[in-house]
């Protein structure tokens, strides 16, 4: 047996460029691509709304595919625990800004989102000496909510999909604001605990 496969796999040296960091790097060249697709013809022409959409969607799935890779295959790195936070943020912070800008997102939703992500990637940074919260069914339930209702706002859809659109978003920043209270009380207790320890 040779020496590389009898080393324990929690000791085996990662490269940090494999097949699930280039998904996320690819995620974050979509979002350039994404945002000129949106705004192409003016930002109502149909054709490039559903061109928008395709780039979106298949971000989308990389933000899936790269952590189930990372995670059955054992090749989760430390630049990926950094990039792909950064991926998602950029991916759903400029389809909604984007989405505000042209009018179809009213800018206080936006603003929600984006200081309650803002917010929890700092908490992060405050608590991660102390231990790593991780992510709640709760977190996961709002990333799929806010994809899916900024998927169906980009599409070119006639009056009742914005409408189902409007609701899945409006039950999106419900589940962000919750979620990011949760988040801060479990930060607070981590921070707590240690001190009380220490």
């Amino acid at each position: 047996m040779s020496a590389a496969r009898r080393e324990p796999l929690a000791h085996r040296r990662v490269s940090a460029w494999n097949v699930a960091n280039y998904l996320t790097v690819a995620r974050l060249v979509l979002v350039p691509v994404f945002v000129v697709l949106l705004f192409a013809g003016g930002g109502d022409e149909a054709g490039w709304r559903v061109a928008a959409w395709v780039a979106f969607a298949v971000a989308a799935v990389t933000d899936y595919v790269d952590g189930e890779l990372a995670r059955s295959r054992g090749i989760v790195t430390d630049l990926g625990k950094l990039l792909d936070p950064i991926a998602d943020k950029a991916l759903t912070g400029s389809a909604l800004v984007g989405l505000s800008l042209l009018g179809e997102l009213w800018w206080w939703v936006t603003v929600v989102v984006l200081v309650r992500e803002l917010g929890v990637t700092l908490l992060r940074f405050w608590v991660i000496r102390h231990g790593v919260i991780p992510a709640s069914r709760g977190g996961k339930l709002k990333t799929l909510l806010q994809l899916v209702a900024i998927g169906l706002l980009v599409l070119p859809l006639p009056d009742p999909g914005h409408l189902v659109a409007a609701v899945i978003m409006g039950a999106a920043v419900v589940v962000t604001v919750v979620t990011g209270v949760d988040y801060v009380v479990r930060a607070l207790r981590l921070r707590r605990g240690v001190v009380a320890g220490a």
